[in-house]
C-alpha cells in the first residue's frame, strides 16, 4: 500500500471537517501569526519540513506486518487523526471572546500540533523511512518556534483571558 494514502484521512480531517463544522473557521487555521526575528526561519522550516512530509510520502510504501512497529505506528497514526478531529471541533467553537477553551483544548494549548507530530510519527512508523522520521522531527522543532509567536500574538489580541489561559493550560500536554 503506498504511503500518500495516509494523507487522505488527515487531509479531510484537517480541511474538509473544519469547513463542514465551521466555514468560516478555515481562514483561521490557515493565519500565521507574524513571526519575528528567528522565528522567520522557523516559519520556512516548518513549511518546507512539511512539504517534505507530503512529498516523501508518494514515494514510500507501507509496511503491512504485525510487528512491533506497525502496530505502534497504526496506534499512533489512529490517535494522531482521533486528536486532530478533536482539536479541529474544538477550533471550530472558540467561546465568545474567540479564545479556543473548550473540549481538548482545554487540555492543550496546541492539540492540532500535537495531533500533527503524533500522525506523522505513525506514518513514519508504518512507512519504516529513516527520512521521513527526519522530517518529522524537524517539522516539530520549527512548530515549537511558531508556536511561541502565535502565544505572543494571543496574548497581544486576547490579554489577560489568553494569560490566564496559559496558566491553567498546559503548551502541549
Amino acid at each position: 500500500m503506498y504511503g500518500f494514502l495516509l494523507l487522505i484521512p488527515f487531509l479531510l480531517i484537517r480541511f474538509v471537517l473544519l469547513s463542514l463544522l465551521n466555514r468560516e473557521a478555515v481562514p483561521r487555521a490557515a493565519y500565521f501569526a507574524p513571526v519575528q526575528g528567528g522565528e522567520r526561519a522557523a516559519y520556512w522550516i516548518y513549511q518546507t519540513s512539511t512539504m517534505g512530509i507530503f512529498l516523501t510520502l508518494f514515494f514510500l510504501k507501507i509496511s503491512v506486518d504485525f510487528s512491533r512497529q506497525t502496530v505502534l505506528g497504526l496506534v499512533c497514526y489512529i490517535l494522531g487523526l482521533c486528536l486532530c478531529a478533536g482539536s479541529i471541533a474544538g477550533f471550530a467553537a472558540p467561546d465568545e471572546t474567540g479564545l479556543n477553551k473548550r473540549g481538548i483544548y482545554g487540555i492543550s494549548r496546541n492539540p492540532m500540533y500535537v495531533s500533527y507530530f503524533i500522525c506523522f510519527l505513525g506514518m513514519a512508523l508504518l512507512t519504516r523511512s529513516w527520512l521521513l522520521f527526519g522530517f518529522v522531527a524537524v517539522f516539530q522543532v520549527a512548530s515549537h518556534w511558531i508556536i511561541l509567536s502565535e502565544e505572543r500574538w494571543c496574548l497581544e489580541k486576547f490579554g489577560t483571558a489568553y494569560e490566564q489561559y496559559m496558566k491553567s493550560v498546559r503548551r502541549y500536554i
